[in-house]
C-alpha cells in the first residue's frame, strides 16, 4: 500500500528506523522520501533508477546496502509501480523494511480514462519515446512522461517551449534530482537519473481530455519529433 508524505515519516519511525541508520531512496522524483528520512533522524542514501520505469532500480539498491541500512523506500513514479517483487526479496534477504510511496487511491473510472488516453498517445506519437510498462503491472498515468530525443536538456526544453506556443500544456516532471539540491547535495553521478532529468517531458493525459485535444498533442509533437529525430 502506498503512503502519503506524513504517513511515510510515521511508517519509518514505526518500523524501527533510528538516528544513524541509512535508508535507500531514489534521487529522481520529489524529495519527499529523502525529507522524511531526515526527519526520522536517519541518512538518505540515493541510488539510480531503472531506465524504463523511472522507479528505483533494485540492482542499484543491492549495490548500496551496508550494515547500517535499515530500510528502502520504493517510490511508484508517475503511476508506474516499482519492482516490489525484487525489492521485497532484497528486504527479506537482508532484514530490511521496504516501504512503498507514491501510489494513491483514485476513482477507477478516472484511471481507466487516463489509461485509454495514454493508449491513444502511445499508438500515435512519433519521434518521442513513449512510456514503457513492465509486464503484468498497471500504469495509472498520474503523469504521461516521454523522452525527447536529441541533445538532452537543450533540445527537450526547446521542444517544450514550442509545444506550449502551440497550446499544448506540458512540463518537466523533475527539474533537479534530489542529490543535486542544496538540501541533499551529494558528490555522485547517477547516470539514468541524470539522463531522465535532461530528456523527460510530461504531456497532458487528463481523464477529461477529448479526442480532439489528444489529437492536437499528437500533431504538435509529431511535427517537432520528426525534426529532432532527423537531426539526431
Amino acid at each position: 500500500m502506498g503512503t502519503s508524505a506524513d504517513e511515510l515519516l510515521r511508517e519509518l519511525t514505526g518500523s524501527g528506523v533510528r538516528p544513524g541508520d541509512e535508508v535507500v531512496v531514489p534521487s529522481y522524483g520529489t524529495a519527499e522520501a529523502a525529507e522524511a528520512v531526515l526527519l526520522a533522524g536517519a541518512r538518505p542514501v540515493f541510488v539510480d533508477i531503472d531506465a524504463n520505469t523511472f522507479c528505483i532500480d533494485p540492482a542499484a539498491v543491492a549495490d548500496a546496502l551496508t550494515p547500517r541500512t535499515a530500510a528502502v523506500i520504493a517510490v511508484h513514479t508517475f503511476g508506474h509501480p516499482a519492482d516490489m517483487a525484487r525489492l521485497g526479496e532484497l528486504g527479506r534477504r537482508h532484514g530490511l523494511v521496504v516501504i512503498e510511496h507514491g501510489a494513491r487511491p483514485e476513482p477507477a473510472a478516472e484511471v481507466l480514462r487516463r489509461q485509454a488516453n495514454a493508449a491513444y498517445l502511445n499508438g500515435k506519437l512519433r519521434g518521442v519515446v513513449t512510456p514503457w510498462v513492465a509486464p503484468g503491472v498497471q500504469h495509472t498515468y498520474q503523469q504521461y512522461v516521454v523522452r525527447v530525443p536529441g541533445n538532452g536538456r537543450p533540445d527537450r526544453d526547446a521542444f517544450a517551449r514550442t509545444l506550449r506556443s502551440r497550446g499544448v500544456v506540458c512540463h518537466v516532471p523533475v527539474q533537479t534530482p534530489a542529490h543535486r539540491t542544496a538540501r541533499f547535495r551529494r558528490d555522485m553521478w547517477l547516470a539514468e537519473t541524470e539522463r531522465a532529468a535532461d530528456e523527460c517531458l510530461a504531456l497532458p493525459v487528463d481523464a477529461a481530455m477529448s479526442r480532439r485535444e489528444l489529437h492536437r498533442v499528437v500533431s504538435a509533437c509529431n511535427a517537432l519529433g520528426g525534426v529532432l529525430q532527423a537531426a539526431a
